[in-house]
């Protein structure tokens, strides 16, 4: 993904990147046990995720849920569409799960 981003991928990093949200430091593509997150915040333990309709009810991401949130991780999905057409909604649910306010 570095190097070949999807649109939405690229889009979500340029909001996330530079520490945009305070003392906040993403990573992106970041191996985690056998898994790899799109981005992580790991001072708040928040994974990211940028998905297209090819997770939606998948087996393996449910899985690699799991494990995430068994080693004390939240995860926020946000959808390619949303992240492409209302980039501030994505930056306030972002903000929001920083600031603990979902799950």
């Amino acid at each position: 993904m570095r190097h070949e981003p999807t649109e939405a991928e690229a889009k979500l990093w340029r909001l996330l990147r530079d520490r945009r949200f305070v003392a906040h430091k993403f990573r992106r593509q970041l191996p985690m046990g056998e898994y790899v997150v799109d981005f992580v915040c790991l001072s708040a333990k928040l994974i990211v995720e940028a998905d297209g309709s090819q997770h939606a009810d998948n087996t393996y991401d449910t899985e690699r849920d799991a494990y995430l949130k068994a080693q004390g991780f939240r995860i926020l999905r946000l959808w390619n569409n949303d992240i492409l057409a209302r980039p501030d909604s994505v930056l306030e649910a972002v903000w929001a799960a920083l600031e603990g306010q979902t799950s």
